[in-house]
């Protein structure tokens, strides 16, 4: 089954390895993320994840766009109350209205694998300890044509001060624009928001996890065979 999610414009292209982690006690949860839980499943079996780690369907991880590797999450229906624990190994869903990206078998104990997208609240139970500080950016956009990528970046290099061009192989190379740096979650928003003000062409900008240390590039293959190809192209 295709995975339902859009990793198509996946930040591991920017991404140099796994960030080394160390196990905490449980923290009380933090206030639950609401909105469209999407999975992925067989065609990704033993490919290499964001997060370095290899997929396994039978596995409960999941994928998610600004949290920690190794983040360990509650996911909860919210029209049936089912829920599931998984823990973060990937990057992704890259649609707006989607939080999080579930492995077969954690779509499976939520019910989810016929309906593929529900409404969930995701919780996050435990957070690991990070080795450095964590740095967030906006996805300005991912481009077939690399004049197009280009002329975005020098946009967002005059607006921003800081902007790169990421290119992804694969049958078709796109091309990926991020913009910007941030400390934390919040303060990228506020950048995405204001990418997104320049004009419709960047509506789908979307804030992104910069992980230090490199990721596998076969996780940029994976994702062009997403079927949810919005690709923005400002003139």
């Amino acid at each position: 089954m295709p995975r339902h999610s859009c990793c198509l414009y996946t930040l591991a292209a920017l991404a140099a390895g796994l960030v080394p982690v160390q196990a905490q006690n449980p923290a009380p949860a933090a206030a639950a993320e609401q909105g469209i839980a999407s999975w992925y499943g067989a065609p990704f079996e033993g490919q290499r994840s964001a997060s370095g780690e290899i997929y396994h369907q039978e596995q409960l991880t999941a994928a998610h766009r600004t949290l920690a590797f190794g983040t360990k999450v509650r996911v909860r229906r919210l029209d049936s109350g089912q829920s599931v624990i998984v823990r973060i190994t990937d990057r992704g869903p890259f649609v707006a209205s989607r939080i999080i990206d579930l492995s077969y078998a954690a779509a499976r104990g939520l019910g989810m694998t016929h309906p593929g997208l529900v409404a969930v609240a995701v919780d996050i139970l435990e957070s690991p300890a990070l080795s450095e500080p964590s740095l967030f950016a906006v996805q300005a956009g991912t481009f077939r044509n690399p004049e197009n990528a280009r002329r975005t970046m020098v946009l967002m290099q005059q607006r921003f001060g800081a902007a790169r061009m990421m290119t992804l192989h694969g049958d078709e190379d796109l091309y990926v624009v991020i913009a910007g740096a941030a400390s934390t979650p919040a303060a990228a928003a506020t950048l995405a928001q204001t990418v997104q003000s320049i004009g419709a062409a960047y509506k789908s900008a979307l804030v992104v996890r910069v992980d230090s240390h490199a990721a596998n590039s076969q996780v940029l293959a994976r994702d062009l065979t997403h079927d949810h190809l919005t690709v923005d192209s400002p003139k």
